[in-house]
């Protein structure tokens, strides 16, 4: 599927495209922490965190390509016995920020799935950059702060390994209702 006002296309993952695409979304998220916090040493998305995303129910993984040239990726969950859709993983690659790619993306990947009712994801509570961009850019609604004294739901609980000292326990569940 392609939007053509910013050339942006998804194309399916292949099985032989995943290393590739982990090592992008690494790169993309650690761009973040190092933007936010300083120097990192860590892993900040975990190889296995990634493939747990392919794997998932209903997951359906794309790359972002503008141009020809692959600029990102996402990873999308569908539930067609509820309607209620999540956006696992959405990154644009950190020398493509800033150009609209993932908004156009975001656009195709509604016109990919419009049965959908809602929409829903979760990313780090100091990832001003995201929460900018699911409010602001696509109209998603904050709907939950998950911290030690009130649980994840089962998206955020998927996204967060313990591991992760940048996000920790904090997290934003956001919500987009399409009908």
């Amino acid at each position: 599927m392609e939007n053509k006002n910013r050339n942006v296309s998804l194309v399916p993952l292949k099985e032989s495209e995943k290393e590739k695409f982990i090592s992008d979304i690494q790169a993309a998220f650690k761009k973040a922490v190092i933007e936010e916090f300083g120097d990192c040493d860590e892993e900040i998305i975990s190889k296995e965190d990634v493939e747990q995303s392919f794997h998932a129910k209903g997951a359906e993984s794309y790359h972002i390509v503008s141009n020809g040239q692959i600029v990102g990726g996402t990873v999308i969950e569908i539930h067609p016995d509820t309607n209620r859709n999540a956006l696992s993983l959405l990154f644009v690659n950190v020398n493509e920020h800033s150009k609209g790619i993932g908004l156009a993306a975001w656009h195709l990947i509604e016109q990919l799935h419009p049965e959908t009712e809602v929409w829903e994801t979760c990313t780090p509570y100091f990832e001003k950059r995201n929460i900018h961009f699911y409010v602001n850019k696509c109209g998603f609604h904050i709907t939950e702060f998950i911290n030690p004294y009130h649980p994840a739901p089962k998206l955020c609980e998927e996204q967060e390994t313990g591991k992760d000292p940048y996000g920790g326990d904090y997290f934003l569940h956001f919500e987009k209702k399409m009908k």
